[in-house]
């Protein structure tokens, strides 16, 4: 989720590392490329998921996934610059992002196994709706009340798609919506490590980490002792292991190439873009979701989904927006948090 991406090796030992490396130059246009190219990998990512969603269990297929893209994930490192870039500095914070994006994209695939394609999609487009809030608290940036307005009008969006009084509601709902705060918390991590840490190896990192944390779930449910069909995406995550069809291993295996390349793809595209002009491309993978749905499972959203979709997406395009409009420094600055704290543009008082 490949460009190569610029090397910046940080410091473990004065003696045994080099110095961090330059901060990554501005190229906005290569990072929309990036983007869009990322996400339509991981597009076939998530129609494979949802695929085989009622079959096997989501700890057998992220264990075969990741297991296929640790050693090109490996080798991407190896050709950015050797094994030495892994030890570095920054390592607990690289972490941390790892382990939000495994639950980011735990709780989106869960999504799949009980919503229409299109629905998780929608909903987990307020992703730029969660980075604003964010960079309030973890950037210190000021807000205006128009985007906090727009952020508001945003989640409107959501309760109508979700429509939480109904009789159709289904807790479900809420996977997309929680894994779009997680994935917008990773981006501000993402923006935050740019300066110091390569892509390849947040890449590598997040695909062992999305290893382990899925080793851990087979420990704990591949049993099938608590294997539970009365909803579907409780089905997907507690379902007992069985070894998979060559069909379906050969498609699993597939997700793995496909998160080793989308992987880098979108975490390069916010090292070296500016996250005011890369980021409205996230909203090119709605295509491919729409586009899926109709094709393999008839799926066409009703009218509350289409007027909540277009809510989503218009308050967030106008939170980009205004950020841009207003100078805003939201994971704009180059050279990351470090550089952030030294030098910070001037936000206006007010926002007019």
């Amino acid at each position: 989720m490949a460009e190569t991406p610029q090397q910046d090796a940080s410091v473990v030992s004065p003696a045994a590392l080099p110095v961090a490396a330059p901060l990554p130059q501005d190229d906005t246009l290569k990072g929309i490329l990036c983007l869009v190219a990322g996400l339509f990998v991981f597009s076939i990512q998530d129609l494979v998921i949802k695929l085989i969603s009622a079959d096997y269990p989501l700890s057998l297929v992220l264990t075969i996934r990741s297991t296929t893209a640790l050693p090109i994930l490996l080798a991407m490192v190896v050709f950015d610059g050797g094994f030495r870039l892994l030890r570095n500095e920054r390592l607990p914070l690289v972490l941390v992002r790892a382990f939000v994006m495994f639950f980011a994209y735990g709780c989106y695939y869960m999504g799949f196994a009980t919503l229409p394609l299109a629905t998780c999609v929608a909903l987990f487009f307020t992703t730029p709706l969660f980075i604003t809030m964010l960079s309030v608290v973890i950037l210190g940036e000021k807000v205006g009340p128009r985007r906090w307005g727009s952020i508001l009008v945003g989640f409107i969006g959501v309760l109508v798609i979700v429509r939480p009084d109904s009789a159709e509601f289904d807790w479900a709902y809420l996977l997309p919506v929680i894994a779009g705060f997680a994935y917008a918390f990773s981006q501000v991590l993402t923006r935050k490590l740019g300066g110091s840490v390569g892509a390849s190896v947040m890449a590598f990192y997040g695909n062992v980490f999305f290893l382990i944390n899925a080793l851990v779930l087979a420990v704990l449910f591949g049993s099938g002792s608590h294997a539970n069909e009365s909803h579907p995406s409780l089905g997907f995550l507690l379902r007992a292991w069985t070894w998979p069809e060559t069909r379906d291993l050969l498609l699993m295996m597939a997700c793995g190439l496909v998160a080793a390349v989308g992987l880098t793809l979108l975490t390069q595209a916010y090292r070296i873009g500016r996250t005011s002009s890369v980021a409205p491309f996230e909203y090119s993978y709605l295509l491919w979701g729409f586009l899926y749905g109709w094709l393999f499972w008839g799926e066409m959203p009703g009218a509350s989904t289409w007027l909540g979709f277009g809510i989503i997406v218009g308050a967030g395009l106008y939170v980009l927006y205004r950020e841009r409009q207003t100078g805003t420094p939201t994971l704009m600055r180059r050279g990351g948090w470090r550089k952030f704290r030294r030098k910070r543009e001037p936000a206006p008082a007010i926002e007019t």
